[in-house]
């Protein structure tokens, strides 16, 4: 699923997203963000996560920096 995920990025960013004028309010992008989220995170949290900033940037979002959150690592009892 991971696998799919990136893929349907990486089609969208080379035959989509070229043809559109660039309208994201963040850095990095939303397809940049995508990307880095569902490899660092996974299918799974990584895509709730960049549907989660897709639905933030709009017209009326300031918009600015807003990075990929770091891999919390557990503790160990």
């Amino acid at each position: 699923m991971r696998r799919l995920f990136l893929r349907l990025i990486r089609f969208y960013r080379r035959a989509i997203s070229p043809r559109k004028p660039a309208m994201c309010r963040y850095i990095p992008t939303c397809s940049e963000y995508g990307l880095e989220a569902i490899e660092r995170f996974g299918a799974l949290k990584g895509g709730l996560l960049t549907v989660w900033r897709i639905l933030r940037c709009n017209p009326w979002s300031r918009g600015g920096y807003d990075p990929v959150p770091e891999k919390k690592e557990k503790k160990k009892g």
